[in-house]
């Protein structure tokens, strides 16, 4: 059987959810079936592209497409030749930009268009907000939308997404790469008595992951605990501000801005509790990757979180903006080594038995396939060019 062929499009903004998510697909894609090239944009400054920087070799080939400012139409089609070069079948976008450019292209190079909504900034500028409408708008011309949350599948509805377009594939992780990355950490027994331990967080420095309630959770576990740690490993448009709001803490000197790491799986691995205080999320990579690694964690009681987060099973949740609540619930589990160990397990379970990106990749396999081969279904409007 001849290999469908992919163009996964995104225009890298980090190396976060997203990207991350892209590289998971194609290392667990089968290439005797599915080769998936990836395109990013060349956006200049201090863009990191990583994703293309890490893309698997044997996946496909990567494209890199220069990009003036933050939208240039000459992208388009600078896409439909690479599709037309590479006889690319589907076009895989993600994210605003890429919704709008990669249906673009695949319209006029004849092929179809699948996006993946990763999830919808709150409290943008009013650029970004416009630029978010219309990439929401334009998913309704997409031939399928393949949202990978609950959550996300009613934003489309919400959208006004035909329900006939959209398709839900629950987000995963890749657990063999997890596991190799942290296959040579030899983790020292957590919870021993007088032992520095660390609680932690990965992701973007942005107002929706309320770090700024970590902060404070974590400065009343000081208090308490004068041997806690806190690492906090990302960037993004908040890091100043965070850090300045750390340094006005009495546990200032035990909080560690450590910044964008390639390292983190490895730095994730040794973290005793892994707290997420966000308001909104789809189904956090970071969180599931914290469960495949049996770490124990503790978040804010929001929808996407919720589907990974069994209260009192897999982990403990508190009420959105409740620092207290948090705060115990964290202390709950520093305080009982054997309850950190069976939420750590059941974690693991967990993500093993419905957040694989082996599965996740299968069904978009099948998705793709069910396009190409059953044209018929396929909504007149998708056909509509601009």
């Amino acid at each position: 059987m001849t290999p469908i062929r992919v163009l996964q499009f995104i225009t890298p903004a980090g190396f976060y959810g997203a990207e991350r998510w892209i590289i998971a697909l194609a290392n667990n894609a089968d290439p005797d079936r599915m080769l998936c090239d990836l395109a990013v944009t060349e956006e200049g400054g201090t863009q990191d592209l990583s994703v293309a920087e890490c893309y698997p070799e044997h996946a496909g080939e990567v494209h890199y497409l220069p990009m003036r400012g933050r939208f240039d139409a000459r992208v388009v089609s600078r896409l439909v030749r690479i599709i037309r070069e590479r006889k690319i079948d589907v076009i895989h976008t993600h994210g605003y930009k890429s919704d709008i450019l990669g249906w673009l292209a695949a319209k006029k190079a004849g092929i179809r268009c699948v996006s993946t909504p990763h999830g919808f900034p709150c409290n943008a500028g009013w650029k970004l907000a416009l630029f978010t409408q219309i990439g929401a708008y334009m998913l309704r011309k997409f031939d399928a939308v393949a949202p990978l949350s609950e959550e996300l599948v009613e934003d489309m509805a919400r959208f006004r997404v035909p329900a006939t377009k959209t398709h839900f594939i629950r987000n995963g992780v890749d657990i063999s790469d997890i596991d190799r990355a942290t296959a040579s950490i030899i983790q020292t027994q957590r919870n021993t008595s007088g032992e520095v331990r660390t609680i932690g967080f990965i992701g973007q420095m942005i107002p929706r992951k309320g770090l700024a309630d970590l902060l404070q959770v974590f400065d009343k576990l000081y208090q308490q605990d004068p041997d806690l740690r806190l690492e906090l490993l990302g960037d993004g448009s908040q890091r100043e501000e965070l850090e300045q709001i750390a340094s006005t803490l009495p546990s200032s000197k035990a909080i560690q801005f450590m910044g964008f790491r390639a390292d983190r799986l490895e730095r994730l691995v040794q973290f005793d509790l892994f707290v997420m205080t966000s308001s909104l999320e789809g189904i956090p990579r970071c969180l599931m990757e914290a469960l495949a690694l049996r770490v124990p964690v503790v978040a804010y009681d929001i929808p996407g979180v919720d589907q990974l987060v069994e209260n009192g099973t897999t982990g403990f949740l508190a009420p959105l903006g409740d620092i207290e609540a948090l705060a115990r619930q964290c202390q709950k589990i520093l305080d009982d080594p054997t309850l950190a160990k069976e939420l750590g397990a059941a974690g693991r379970l967990k993500i093993e038995a419905s957040y694989s990106a082996a599965r996740m990749a299968d069904e978009y396999e099948k998705l793709f396939h069910r396009m190409l081969t059953d044209r018929c279904t396929a909504n007149s409007e998708s056909r509509e060019v601009g």
